[in-house]
Order: structure tokens, then sequence, then C-alpha cells
């Protein structure tokens, strides 16, 4: 059943906020077994900050959640809100340089922002409005500290052919 966001209440959407960094973490713990690690600072190494980062959030939710609304059973699931803000499924690949890693993040938080600006749009509880306002404004935050640290990311692919292709590598 899909999400009505114009019915919303505040536990609905605090409910919502956590399911959407839990999503989004176990995204990145995926990618970053799937990407591999093989030196420090690496894609692997962006995707489990990324994680670290998403299960921080989430763990400020469940505590701002549990103050409200004590231990009242959600009525939202992770049904409801597929890929609202976890990185796409299909972005990691073998290989791909820290760069890439942190443009999967940026364009993940363009995504999550989105979805609050839209939604936005359809809320009329004022509780939930100033909750999708404030965590639209962080994934904006999010956006700028990812998009300062790729400046400092070198352009280009993590390997050089000739790299993945010398004898001994993992990549040949």
């Amino acid at each position: 059943m899909p999400l009505d966001l114009a019915r919303l209440d505040l536990r609905d959407a605090l409910d919502l906020a956590i399911l959407m960094e839990a999503e989004a973490q176990q995204r990145y713990l995926d990618f970053s077994k799937l990407v591999g690690g093989r030196y420090p600072g690496d894609a692997a190494d962006v995707f489990k900050l990324m994680a670290s980062y998403e299960e921080k959030h989430g763990a400020q939710l469940t505590a701002r959640r549990r103050s409200l609304f004590q231990d009242a059973p959600s009525r939202v699931s992770l049904e409801m809100l597929d890929d609202v803000e976890a990185p796409d499924r299909g972005q990691p690949r073998v290989f791909m340089s820290a760069r890439d890693a942190v443009e999967v993040a940026i364009r993940s938080e363009e995504k999550a922002w989105t979805f609050f600006d839209e939604a936005l749009r359809q809320v009329q509880d004022p509780d939930v409005r100033a909750l999708f306002t404030e965590l639209r404004a962080e994934e904006a935050d999010h956006k700028k500290l990812l998009t300062a640290r790729l400046a400092g990311l070198p352009a280009g692919p993590d390997l050089t052919e000739e790299e993945a292709d010398a004898p001994g590598s993992d990549a040949g």
C-alpha cells in the first residue's frame, strides 16, 4: 500500500524517516561488499562511511521518536517507501573509484532532498512539515559536505588498465 503523505502524523513521519535511514544504511553496506575494499579511502570505505552517517542519523531520529511516542507500534513499513533515500541498486561496480562512490552518495542525498521537498507540498500537519523541512535541510547539508569531499578526490578511474591487468592484481 503506498504511503499517503497528506495523512501523515508526526509519529508516522518519524517512522518513515527512520526507515529511510535504515534502508540507505543497509544499501551502503551492501555496496561496500560489492565493490570490495582494496585500500584505505577506496569506494568501499566511502560506502562504509555513508552507512555510518545513516546509522547515526537513524539513531538520532529513533531517540526523538521514543521520547515523543515511547514504544507505540509503527504503522509505516519499508514496502511503502522503497528507494526514497537509498542509493540506486545499479550504481556500484567492482573497481569503482572513491570519486564515483561519492558521486553515488551525492545523487542519493539529492534524491532524499527531492522526496522531502515534494512531500512538503502534500503534508498538512505542522509538526510533520517542520520535521520534513528539517530533514530536507539536512540532506542539503550532506550534499555540501560530499561535494567538498569530491573536490579533493582525483578524477578518473580507480585503477588504470595497466594496474588492473598487472600480474597479482585482484582485477586481472
